[in-house]
């Protein structure tokens, strides 16, 4: 019996959410090892970092979530009423979170050694926050929609979510935006192997 291909929606979201997720779980890592260090980060990399969270996740694959899966599913699957309501005040509450993670960077940038202490405490909630959103969308939206949608619904989410290329999960054959290339590569320059191309985290 031939098995039907995951539909192209699916397998961006899921890409886009598995290197959100790595690096959301690096950040703490590699701000750790500087503590350890005694050493600054690169402030310039983090604010890259944040940019990226804030230009792509935030405001493009949340933005086609709310406007397409979310609407299609509430149509055909009454049930996830409750899921998708929390979903979407995730959505509207994380560009406010995202900025003002910003400016708590800035703050430790600018003002020095107090600041640091808020900006860690904000990451590791937002990561939080952000990683619980994600696994839900996994566990109880897609399945959902696997079940409940038809050709049709598939072949209009395909064509929104493979429309843009996020520079940090491009597909193969995929050629990243040349507009997006710098900030691509000054991230994963300043990410830890294997996730990005900068030294591997020692380990404790």
């Amino acid at each position: 019996m031939s098995v039907s291909p995951m539909p192209l929606a699916v397998r961006v979201i899921r890409a886009e959410h598995d290197a959100l997720a790595a690096m959301l779980r690096t950040l703490p890592l590699l701000l750790d090892a500087h503590r350890r260090a005694s050493a600054l980060p690169d402030f310039g990399a983090l604010r890259a970092m944040l940019f990226y969270v804030d230009e792509f996740p935030e405001r493009l694959h949340h933005r086609k979530e709310s406007e397409l899966l979310f609407p299609k599913l509430r149509a055909r699957a009454p049930a996830l009423r409750d899921t998708l309501d929390d979903l979407e005040g995730d959505h509207a509450q994380g560009e406010r979170s995202i900025r003002e993670l910003q400016h708590s960077l800035l703050a430790w940038e600018q003002m020095g050694e107090p600041r640091r202490e808020k900006f860690e405490h904000q990451l590791q909630l937002y990561s939080a926050r952000y990683l619980r959103h994600m696994r839900r969308e996994e566990t109880e939206v897609l399945p959902r929609a696997a079940a409940v949608f038809d050709a049709d619904d598939w072949a209009e989410l395909d064509e929104a979510f493979g429309s843009h290329q996020d520079p940090l999960a491009p597909r193969p054959g995929q050629a990243v935006d040349e507009a997006y290339a710098p900030l691509r590569q000054r991230i994963l320059a300043a990410l830890p192997a294997p996730l990005g191309w900068g030294p591997a985290l020692p380990t404790i």
